[in-house]
């Protein structure tokens, strides 16, 4: 992991730590006086894109659907009031979750393997919710005041490179800064602990789930991680006891039971991630083979199966494995797209196209399927067709890195150099480095002096972009 500029690390340290945009100042609120709503969601922002920057995350669109999804259901129903949210999944086999102030949800692909069920995933994300939206950041501003920023800038490096599946190395950057009084800092209080237990339970029971999934996943892992030196970071900054398993389980008692405890769609998401941490997909295969064996009716393991053998060529064995899912489901999104990726990579392009035409007329506004489109004109070398899908795409996912960073490879591919330059930009304001971004327009200028309107548009994106970075060097100040 590359070291983090100090400027930037001060910055995401600040916006870890004010309310959530969605308060609004009071007069007896001494965090909204110090950083109002505005500046805390710039702020957010901005902590996104440095984490984005210095990451490594997941890109893949049926991961990304489903967190983003599965959250704002739960955002629904909870007590947040600026649902404004954005997403990062980074690519981490630990397990961890966080939300930050400015509605900036995080989940490493890890939580996926721990929490067995959709409803334990849904309490991991409740709780963090729960965080958000009772202002437990904004309540421990004053004494993070107090905190030198050098020792806060080095608290991040710690966060970061934990967040990032460091491990040892995130904890001895913390360690190597007067471990023991920033460590206490990353944490949040008992207290605020058992208020996101509580609201996070509330939250579950609104949206459908079960509540008795908290407790139990609090369980596991305390179970899990009894003995543990080093435990993962989600139990590092969510400490789990068993007084504080008792109380959950107590709470949820009170509830009526009932909520949905899991669904195959989550299953599906499990064998995705699973396949990514596998060492290789033969490894992958031989397991999921193994959980059919056991039981032959988990359409789960069969759909693990599946894309095992396609990431490992076995194109042939994973259409028979495919077959007996898409009889039982034929309007499937997730089978269906595991049937285009195999015509993909088997070169059996117009049934891919066929296929995709038909979902999409069923489910045309489905993120997934846009980019197996995208993805089959690009096989099919139609580039131009690939850039208008990626424009059209952009209108409901503007600040999506991933996509940024396709659209500046397909307008290469199709000629489109200033196009090419003004996407780079997008992508680099999206992971934080906004110099780049302001010398990419500057390139993308000087092939527009021929078109004036052209230009001028360039011209005032790149003076919003110096002002976005003014305007965060000004609050370091």
């Amino acid at each position: 992991m590359k070291f983090l500029r100090p400027t930037l690390l001060t910055l995401a340290c600040l916006a870890a730590l004010p309310c959530t945009a969605s308060d609004l100042p009071s007069l007896g609120d001494a965090s909204s006086a110090i950083v109002s709503p505005q500046q805390e969601h710039q702020l957010g922002r901005a902590w996104l894109g440095l984490l984005r920057g210095q990451v490594s995350q997941l890109s893949d669109p049926q991961l990304k659907d489903f967190v983003e999804s599965s959250v704002y259901r739960l955002g629904e129903t909870s007590e947040l009031q600026d649902r404004r949210l954005e997403f990062v999944l980074l690519d981490s086999p630990q397990i961890n979750a966080f939300a930050a102030p400015g509605g900036i949800i995080g989940v490493n692909g890890g939580l996926f393997l721990y929490a067995q069920t959709e409803a334990e995933y849904a309490s991991v994300m409740a709780h963090e919710l729960a965080h958000l939206s009772q202002r437990h950041f904004a309540r421990g501003l004053e004494a993070q005041q107090r905190m030198q920023l050098p020792i806060m800038a080095a608290m991040l490096a710690g966060i970061v490179a934990a967040a990032a599946g460091a491990g040892d190395a995130g904890i001895a950057a913390i360690a190597s800064t007067q471990a023991a009084a920033i460590q206490e800092q990353r944490r949040f209080s008992r207290q605020n602990e058992q208020e996101a237990d509580r609201i996070g339970l509330v939250n579950l029971e609104k949206a459908g789930y079960d509540p008795r999934a908290m407790p139990s996943m609090f369980e596991r892992l305390m179970r899990q991680y009894r003995y543990d030196r080093l435990p993962p970071e989600f139990l590092l900054t969510h400490p789990v006891s068993e007084s504080r398993i008792a109380d959950t389980r107590n709470r949820a008692e009170l509830y009526q039971g009932g909520g949905t405890q899991d669904s195959l769609r989550y299953q599906l998401m499990r064998a995705r991630v699973q396949l990514i941490y596998e060492d290789t997909p033969g490894l992958a295969a031989k397991r999921f083979r193994a959980m059919l064996a056991e039981s032959p009716k988990l359409d789960a393991a069969r759909y693990g199966l599946a894309l095992a053998q396609i990431k490992g060529g076995q194109h042939k064995q994973a259409r028979e494995s495919l077959q007996p899912l898409l009889q039982k489901a034929p309007d499937d999104v997730t089978y269906n797209l595991a049937q285009i990726e195999l015509d993909i990579a088997s070169s059996h392009l117009p049934e891919a196209q066929s296929r995709i035409e038909r979902l999409l007329s069923l489910y045309p506004d489905n993120y997934p399927l846009k980019q197996a489109r995208i993805d089959l004109l690009m096989k099919q070398s139609r580039t131009q067709d690939a850039e208008r899908a990626l424009d059209e795409l952009l209108k409901s996912r503007p600040k999506d890195p991933d996509i940024w960073y396709l659209v500046a490879e397909v307008r290469g591919l199709s000629g489109n150099t200033i196009g090419l330059h003004q996407a780079r930009a997008e992508f680099f304001a999206l992971v934080g480095d906004y110099d780049q971004a302001i010398e990419q327009l500057d390139f993308a200028k000087r092939r527009a002096t021929n078109n004036f309107q052209l230009a001028s548009r360039i011209d005032a994106r790149q003076r919003e972009l110096m002002e976005d970075k003014r305007l965060i060097e000004q609050m370091l100040r």
